[in-house]
């Protein structure tokens, strides 16, 4: 027999949304992570926002509402701020209640200078990264390096000579471009779209892209990650950026992993001034290059032990570019990316702290 389609009907339900989320769903265990560190962040709010006026989106909402973001992949703030209507799950974690309206999508940006002036996400991130270390998760002696490029928010079209020459640009919203035997070098040219990206190419057989350049510091322990930056390709070297990361932790001997782009002078000499022992890759002998390390580094168990924790720093730039949404900065210019990356190696974290905590309980 065919049953019949009900007709919805309003009714009035005794019903939360705490009520509506699993109660074994690992969100619970980061939204709990979360709250604490917002908790001692909350002076810090009360320095970037008046005492007068009406009041705004509280900070904690813009905040876990990135957080979510790059949790569930959503693919702007528009988007997100049209499904906080009815997900339920997005609202029990920004502590709404079922009828409360969503905020406006604009609210995220005429915020987001005074999120970047005070820091905010590179506190959540250290404050995530001190839960860690209460639960014993985290490694002080052990880490590893890793970089990768991020492709910005900016076409190949926008590519133009700085001083001006070159053929006008075509009429149209979308016009078609020939640059097809043109010599285009980041010293000459700049993208007219965002200026920080540059021009650049993994190998010989990748195409060029405008890019940004994402850097990682990972613990070896649990594989969470301690630092990250973003800065143009074109400046630093990959291992100058990690060497400024490494500057930044707290003084003692440490041991750090990285790939055979880091076996170079400079890295290997920069580390050992700083009292970090370079555990890299040895790059292949040639007569024109040689490995920065030698037998008294390598001949250790520690190293084996360091060049197989190496890997899992791939795990991270894995989660960034496809659960994270960053294959594709939705950003322009350093700034707006770095607090994209600061959040999203935080709720990278929060995963990671989540499923560590379900397989303790599970044993």
């Amino acid at each position: 027999m065919r049953g019949e389609a009900p007709r919805q009907a309003n009714i009035m339900l005794a019903v939360t949304p705490d009520q509506l989320v699993p109660a074994d769903h690992p969100i619970r265990e980061i939204k709990a992570i979360v709250d604490g560190a917002l908790a001692e962040l909350s002076p810090l709010f009360e320095t970037i926002y008046a005492r007068i006026g009406r009041p705004s989106t509280p900070p904690e909402h813009l905040i876990k509402a990135q957080l979510l973001i790059a949790l569930f992949s959503v693919r702007g703030m528009r988007a997100f701020c049209e499904q906080l209507r009815y997900n339920m799950l997005f609202k029990w974690f920004l502590d709404l209640n079922i009828d409360d309206e969503p905020f406006n999508a604009s609210t995220f940006s005429k915020n987001q200078e005074r999120l970047l002036s005070a820091e905010i996400a590179q506190a959540l991130l250290q404050r995530v990264g001190e839960e860690a270390h209460r639960r014993q998760l985290l490694s002080t002696e052990h880490f590893t390096v890793d970089g990768t490029y991020l492709d910005a928010w900016a076409s190949l079209k926008s590519v133009h000579p700085k001083d001006g020459s070159g053929p006008p640009r075509p009429p149209g919203k979308n016009p078609s471009v020939d640059y097809r035997g043109q010599r285009r070098k980041n010293e000459t040219h700049a993208s007219t779209t965002d200026p920080d990206a540059r021009l650049a190419k993994r190998g010989d057989r990748d195409g060029t892209r405008l890019c940004l350049a994402g850097h990682v510091l990972m613990e070896n322990r649990s594989g969470l990650v301690v630092d990250a930056t973003i800065a143009p390709t074109a400046g630093a070297p990959e291992w100058a950026m990690a060497l400024l990361m490494l500057e930044r932790l707290p003084a003692g001997r440490k041991t750090v992993g990285g790939d055979s782009a880091y076996d170079n002078r400079g890295f290997v000499h920069g580390t050992r001034l700083i009292g970090v022992t370079p555990h890299v890759t040895q790059v292949k002998t040639t007569p024109w290059r040689h490995s920065a390390i030698d037998d008294r580094t390598t001949r250790h168990p520690g190293y084996q032990e360091s060049l197989k924790k190496r890997k899992r720093v791939e795990e991270v730039f894995g989660w960034l570019k496809t659960v994270g949404g960053g294959r594709k900065l939705r950003y322009i210019g350093l700034a707006k990316n770095q607090l994209w990356m600061t959040l999203a190696v935080t709720a990278y974290n929060l995963v990671r702290m989540a499923h560590i905590q379900k397989q303790t309980l599970a044993t």
